[in-house]
């Protein structure tokens, strides 16, 4: 990256019938945040000035044909399509979640080709984004297959990180799906990322349980006792500071999480429901362990308020500055890596 260029924040609009659009705009609406980055949406002129003056949002922007030519001070609107998409606020259409992914196609392109440097992705549908050639549960795992690396749902805040051992799984499929080797990727991941996008030199991860009270020492299921301890005993002992299972029930509410630079939870609900509840509205979606960084924030669609100018743009933004800061840790990182690495050839 030359040095004195702003940050390029690309954004994929989301759900066209969502609160996506909303909150991005009303993040720029305060002009000090193009200080800090130069904001890149996917969409369209005739998308965006339809729903800023349905929502009643001030700003200025400038369209583009292509992410390259965003300009510096300005909110760039790159030029996805030509046609006018109807806009039926609250209401699951085919037709958002067809533009939806057509925004986060040309976004992820743009990142992967290096014309803008993060992602921050709006909310979408799970179910109208589904299509013959678009077939997956959600942003993560479109995002691993296009990116180089392993890719984990990592929700954070400053004070709180938690990660998910399984995420867009069913339930009853999690347990099946938890093993040894998934495990021990996961934590690598989390490891990684903390080093790495969090400048966290030697990380402490607790795994929470998969069963009641971590399996009550086999009572409640086997899996914690049969899967669990042996990954953890064996991490434990080549130099990991992973520590569980933690029955999850109680985790949370005693602040032991306190005491962890992040938090394994071995599937979605267990680790997201009380994520949100201590942090709704200021915590961050990131997805750890690939080449190139995204975030987005700790909401949905929110179909039940949107078009009525009440949603709350804070976690959109923190997922901006959040990316942002991942993005200088990796290149403080990479460069402080390069440089040992550079030393230890000379040494030798």
């Amino acid at each position: 990256m030359q040095k004195g260029r702003k940050i390029k924040v690309g954004i994929s609009i989301g759900d066209l019938n969502g609160i996506g659009c909303e909150v991005a705009l009303k993040s720029f609406e305060d002009s000090r945040m193009l200080d800090f980055c130069t904001p890149v949406i996917f969409a369209s002129n005739k998308t965006i000035s339809s729903q800023k003056n349905e929502l009643g949002i001030t700003i200025n922007y400038n369209g583009v044909h292509d992410a390259s030519k965003a300009i510096d001070g300005k909110v760039n609107v790159v030029n996805v399509w030509k046609e006018t998409p109807k806009i039926e606020f609250g209401q699951e259409t085919k037709e958002a979640g067809l533009y939806a992914i057509k925004s986060l196609r040309a976004a992820v392109k743009a990142l992967k080709e290096g014309k803008i440097d993060v992602l921050v992705t709006a909310p979408i549908n799970k179910k109208n984004i589904q299509s013959e050639d678009f077939n997956f549960p959600g942003h993560t795992d479109y995002l691993a297959q296009e990116l180089e690396g392993e890719s984990l749902m990592f929700m954070i805040t400053d004070t709180l990180k938690v990660g998910l051992l399984t995420d867009h799984v069913a339930v009853k499929d999690a347990p099946d799906a938890i093993n040894p080797i998934l495990i021990r990727t996961k934590v690598r991941i989390i490891e990684k990322s903390l080093q790495m996008d969090f400048g966290v030199r030697k990380p402490k991860i607790a795994l929470l349980g998969i069963n009641p009270h971590s399996g009550d020492n086999g009572v409640i299921g086997k899996e914690d006792e049969e899967v669990m301890k042996p990954v953890i005993k064996e991490m434990s002992e080549t130099g990991h500071l992973l520590f569980g299972p933690y029955s999850a029930d109680s985790f949370f509410g005693s602040d032991a999480y306190k005491d962890f630079d992040a938090i394994l939870a071995a599937y979605h609900d267990q680790g997201l429901i009380p994520f949100k509840t201590l942090s709704f509205g200021n915590g961050v979606n990131f997805t750890a362990g690939l080449s190139k960084v995204r975030t987005s924030p700790d909401h949905g669609t929110a179909y039940e308020i949107a078009g009525k100018g009440k949603a709350d743009h804070t976690s959109f933004k923190e997922a901006i500055f959040k990316a942002i800061q991942i993005f200088k840790n990796r290149q403080e990182y990479n460069q402080l890596t390069e440089n040992q690495l550079q030393k230890q050839k000379a040494r030798r």
